[in-house]
């Protein structure tokens, strides 16, 4: 194998691939890059066996052929040439030369034969989202992921597409996040996509980025994002059936200035640690939100304005949960809604549908 291309491209291209590289296995392939040069087309590969990133840049082949190169090694050393100009070859013992300017390296490859087999998804039926969309979406929801072996399928986001809609669901056994987007694509579908893929292919995306095809097939889905291509496993199991833990009915209702609230929660929680965890007690009352936090360091206090229906009521809440749920909302007011101290929280857009976040308080003591 042998071919020139452009480094800059080549460095980029390395960089989001080895995202889906092995740190440690043991499998040698697995801590490398597949290299597949045809038609004047590089190909490069990273896979972990859970997630596959794939890329091709412009090039010059002289020589097609395939190889494997260590991926640290490899992304330090094109980094780090002095010319726009990279030519790479490898020999019939996977030696591989790389040359830039007056600067030349030889290196250890390993054989193409080596690396697993990469999954292949047949199937026609994309899915088309904008690229922005499917970001927001998970960036809004991707926090209540669990990160516990308790259940394998919350490690991963619940997709259901349906009624011309898409909507991702995250659960973590305190908190869950909904996200609802319409599409068009009028079929039926759910999967569970891993945490991990999805911070991806989040990576991935970027202003550019119109549009991303999502097909799945069989255990395997891949995100079509630009020149980039993530194949990733799916989880197998059940999801919980999320939509029984919603709350029917609140006794009180809220609207809240989503950064005010924000910013009273991070002044309770200067006196919090991971050693120290305390509720932020919360007591609603005549548009007033009360908070305290109460702990070896210290008492905190403050108070904040609200639009109030309803009944009165004393909840406690863990402050990142709660911070978490206001962050994600990313508008400028949500509504609350509670029914008595023990039942879980709702936090949705004062106007529309597109979010729903639960989350469940922590016991108080009076």
């Amino acid at each position: 194998m042998k071919f020139e291309c452009n480094r800059s491209k080549l460095t980029e291209a390395v960089t989001n691939v080895q995202r889906a590289v092995s740190s440690k296995s043991t499998m040698p392939a697995l801590e490398g890059i597949l290299i597949k040069t045809e038609d004047n087309k590089i190909t490069l590969f990273g896979y972990d066996l859970d997630i596959c990133i794939t890329t091709s840049i412009q090039g010059v082949t002289v020589k097609e052929g395939a190889a494997i190169i260590t991926a640290k090694l490899f992304s330090e050393i094109i980094r780090k040439l002095p010319e726009e100009t990279i030519t790479i070859e490898v020999d019939e013992k996977n030696i591989v030369y790389i040359s830039s300017g007056k600067v030349d390296y030889k290196i250890i490859g390993l054989p193409a034969s080596d690396y697993p087999e990469i999954p292949i998804i047949r199937s026609s039926d994309a899915i088309n989202i904008d690229g922005e969309i499917l970001s927001s979406m998970i960036r809004q929801t991707i926090y209540a992921v669990s990160d516990k072996d308790i259940k394998p399928a919350h490690k991963g986001s619940l997709f259901e597409i349906e009624n011309g809609s898409i909507r991702i669901v995250s659960v973590d056994g305190y908190r869950l996040a909904i996200r609802t987007e319409k599409i068009a694509y009028n079929g039926e579908k759910n999967f569970i996509v891993p945490g991990k893929s999805l911070l991806e292919v989040t990576k991935l995306i970027n202003e550019n980025t119109e549009s991303i095809d999502i097909i799945s097939s069989g255990r395997h889905i891949i995100f079509k994002i630009g020149d980039y291509s993530v194949i990733s496993r799916l989880i197998e199991g059940e999801f919980m059936n999320y939509k029984t833990s919603i709350p029917s009915v609140h006794s009180t209702e809220l609207k809240v200035n989503t950064r005010k609230f924000i910013n009273t929660i991070e002044r309770m929680s200067l006196l919090l640690t991971d050693k120290m965890k305390s509720p932020i007690r919360c007591y609603i009352d005549d548009n007033l939100i009360q908070t305290t936090c109460n702990t070896p360091l210290g008492q905190a206090k403050d108070e904040l304005d609200v639009v109030m229906n309803g009944e009165n009521v004393e909840i406690g809440f863990n402050n990142k949960f709660l911070l978490d749920a206001l962050r994600y909302s990313e508008t400028d007011e949500v509504r609350l809604q509670l029914n008595g101290a023990l039942s879980p929280m709702v936090v949705t857009p004062t106007e529309g549908d597109s979010f729903l976040f639960l989350l469940l308080p922590m016991r108080i003591t009076k």
